[in-house]
């Protein structure tokens, strides 16, 4: 018979190590790893490659600034740029989910060229009452925002679909909330998603630092204390082992949260942990500007280490990008750090900054860069072995890595919403230069070539326990 695409030549990483075989691709799927050379209709040349399950980025916000109908498109160019081929979209809707969520499923469906998958996150009494709706429509991930309330409730929700104004929110996501949301996600048996900074604390934290004239990412670091990370972290694993319920706790980068997560282990709270490349890569202490602001805030140099320790040691699950597709003009809105908009763009260079700064320089093996970046992902989130593995029936989803590449990083490389990027003008080795969605090759050579539409919403099943 006929195959669709065999790629040839590379070297395979599988969860158990490499393998020099060729991986057979047909109808979307992945029928076999060989030795032999069947006959098909494309052959990709992996000499001096490296194969792996393609990226699984775990926290991408987009269609806040600008609707989902573009922002799928530009942000989709870039994860395929980076060699991701599942982004998983934060989704804040303002309104029920029963009136406005079926406008964002439909939209999103004809505009990515990569494959999606949606977190929701809940603000309200009447969203707790519609997680079961959102399960019926495949999104089996809720996403907590300790951080949102009282003085610092102001969030910014997802646009309706072919609209361009900001959705401009108040909400209070007090621990009475954060409870009954746990709890019904416990019945659902779906994990939470956690952000876990408490908001009285942050407030009262803002507050000071602005009285004193504070300025600059030092004090945003300060106003943003990781005790203020562990305080959260600790009252809701108190709720997640009350009704035994998975947390995930999203962008972890200081190591007393670590610390902290490793104290609501012990005590058996069922936990996995996300952290972002920006927590492995910078800190406020070697940073100018107000770029690099975002929540919770970049720590010191001895945070990074941290974190890259945990890392190492696999106690931490997964990287996710925290992605905002924002534009300078709104980022930098204010006078000083307070009036700048935190968050920034990343989706394009997770994987080259874990492997400049990680494989190549042997603080991570390939197979925990695997792990990393896609197999303990899908796992965590019940898309396990659909994707996250080159396994046979397995989603066609590949990345090829050349590790020895080396190329300036440039806002413009990754075709985003996004005119800047916090890591302008590095020079990072180790690139993905092939991106395979489902058996089609979406990027080649940081040129997108596959098609507007082809990336498909990865509907996922509740994991029962």
């Amino acid at each position: 018979m006929t195959y669709d695409t065999v790629i040839v030549d590379s070297h395979v990483i599988l969860p158990t190590g490499m393998i020099d075989k060729n991986i057979i691709i047909d109808d979307g799927k992945i029928v076999g790893l060989t030795n032999d050379l069947p006959t098909c209709n494309h052959k990709i040349n992996g000499n001096g490659l490296i194969s792996i399950p393609g990226g699984i980025d775990t926290h991408v916000h987009y269609g806040v600034y600008s609707p989902i109908n573009e922002a799928a498109k530009t942000e989709s160019h870039a994860a395929a740029i980076g060699g991701i081929t599942t982004m998983m979209r934060m989704l804040r809707l303002e309104n029920p989910f029963t009136n406005s969520l079926q406008s964002q499923l439909t939209s999103a469906s004809k505009h990515h060229y990569v494959d999606y998958a949606i977190h929701a996150s809940i603000f309200t009494q009447q969203q707790i009452d519609e997680m079961n709706f959102c399960v019926e429509k495949g999104i089996t991930s809720f996403k907590i925002y300790m951080n949102l309330g009282g003085e610092v409730g102001h969030v910014y929700m997802d646009m309706p679909p072919n609209s361009s104004e900001l959705v401009a929110s108040k909400v209070n996501v007090t621990d009475e909330l954060v409870e009954k949301i746990v709890k019904n996600a416990a019945q659902l048996g779906c994990p939470v998603l956690v952000h876990a900074e408490d908001y009285e604390s942050c407030g009262c934290g803002i507050k000071k630092a602005k009285e004193k004239n504070q300025d600059g990412l030092s004090a945003w670091s300060s106003s943003r204390s990781p005790e203020f990370e562990a305080k959260a972290i600790k009252t809701v694993c108190q709720f997640g082992r009350k009704y035994d319920c998975v947390i995930y706790f999203v962008h972890i980068g200081s190591e007393q949260a670590l610390l902290q997560i490793q104290e609501e282990k012990k005590l058996g709270t069922k936990i996995f942990v996300e952290t972002c490349p920006h927590y492995l890569t910078l800190s406020y202490e070697k940073q100018n500007g107000y770029l690099a602001k975002v929540m919770p805030p970049i720590r010191t140099e001895n945070d990074k280490k941290s974190v890259w320790t945990a890392l190492s040691n696999n106690q931490i699950d997964t990287i996710g990008t925290d992605h905002v597709a924002n534009q300078l003009k709104l980022k930098l809105d204010g006078d000083d750090v307070w009036g700048a908009l935190a968050g920034f763009p990343g989706i394009g260079t997770s994987l080259p900054l874990l492997l400049n700064d990680g494989v190549n320089q042997n603080r991570i093996t390939l197979e925990q860069f695997v792990k990393f970046t896609s197999f303990n992902a899908a796992q965590i989130f019940g898309m396990y072995p659909q994707k996250g593995t080159l396994e046979k029936n397995s989603d066609a989803d590949v990345t090829m890595i050349d590790l020895k590449k080396e190329k300036k990083v440039t806002s413009e490389l990754f075709g985003s919403f996004s005119d800047y990027i916090v890591y302008e003008g590095r020079n990072l080795k180790g690139w993905p230069v092939k991106t395979i969605v489902r058996g089609e090759l979406v990027a080649d050579d940081f040129e997108i070539i596959g098609k507007l539409g082809h990336g498909k919403h990865v509907s996922r099943t509740v994991i029962t326990k």
